[in-house]
């Protein structure tokens, strides 16, 4: 860890628990753990050097979408919080680029100050730019695989790469980015086409969404949507006809507004939260013969046992 303690002195943290950087609120100890607040650049060269000291590098922006072990990560946890914009008009486009570690609501909100739609669907997304390219984010009809340009990413053995709209082979909650499982890539950043609106427009939309979601999705700690949405059908609409909404194991349970969140009531960790996920797939599959896929990743040490 020289290399790295040298680059980074007392900003990086050793076994730092991770339950406050994850949005569920839960997470074992990040053996060692750097808050990215600098520039593109800074990012970069601190990632270049964990990979070069062979180093496991894991980064999260908001914390969503993710299951942190009990156990915690070994390695290097890089929480991305590098939040540079930048507004241009190039040939009659109108073009946001944001770090990867911008958060999309906050962006989301920036664009309707300046009366740039497409991405009012982020508003209430808990989530950041670099993560949105990765899985492909989206919500109320819109994702990124509409307003994508290109995105900036970095990689342990190639070095930075520009990925297309093409690159990334989108589909529903898909790239070619997340279908990697070495991890030894970083979104650095991204730009967005965005078209011109009036902005009290695009706050109404941006309004209907949120009242939408207060409507729809339970507040509090959550992982998120826990499955995708199998063809033709809800993964929420399968958990309630299996009569799962309220069902709990430990401190998780399964939201009696929503079924396809999973809401921490104060007292679960990662080991109830990943039982039940295994109970309602089982139950569903029973019930209907379809079995989800999970949204959400499983990150750190320890998963692998719970399933044997």
């Amino acid at each position: 860890m020289q290399t790295i303690q040298t680059l980074l002195g007392d900003r990086l943290l050793a076994d730092e628990p991770l339950a406050k950087y994850t949005a569920a609120r839960l997470g074992g100890p990040a053996e060692w753990l750097y808050i990215a607040k600098g520039s593109v650049e800074n990012l970069a060269e601190v990632m270049q050097a964990a990979w070069t000291q062979g180093l496991p590098v894991r980064v999260i922006g908001g914390g969503a979408n993710i299951l942190v072990s009990d156990a915690g990560v070994r390695g290097l946890v890089v929480v991305n919080r590098v939040n540079a914009v930048d507004f241009a008009q190039v040939d009659g486009r109108y073009l946001v680029t944001a770090a990867s570690g911008t958060s999309l609501s906050v962006l989301a909100r920036k664009c309707q100050r300046r009366g740039l739609s497409g991405l009012e669907w982020a508003v209430s997304v808990p989530g950041t730019v670099g993560g949105a390219v990765v899985n492909n984010a989206g919500a109320h009809g819109g994702d990124m695989a509409g307003i994508l340009c290109d995105a900036l990413v970095l990689d342990a053995a190639e070095g930075q790469r520009l990925y297309s709209l093409a690159d990334l082979r989108y589909d529903y909650r898909f790239s070619c980015l997340k279908a990697r499982t070495d991890r030894r890539f970083i979104v650095l950043q991204a730009t967005l086409a965005l078209t011109p609106d009036a902005p009290e427009a695009i706050q109404a939309r941006m309004d209907g969404f949120i009242q939408h979601r207060k409507r729809t999705q339970p507040p509090g700690a959550s992982l998120g949507s826990i499955f995708k949405n199998p063809p033709g059908d809800y993964a929420g609409r399968l958990i309630e006809a299996a009569g799962l909404k309220g069902y709990a194991i430990g401190g998780a349970q399964v939201s009696p507004v929503h079924g396809n969140f999973f809401i921490n009531t104060g007292q679960a960790n990662a080991r109830d939260y990943y039982a039940l996920i295994q109970h309602v797939r089982a139950v569903v599959e029973r019930i209907s013969g379809i079995r989800l896929e999970t949204e959400i990743e499983m990150v750190g040490e320890g998963f692998q046992s719970l399933d044997r």
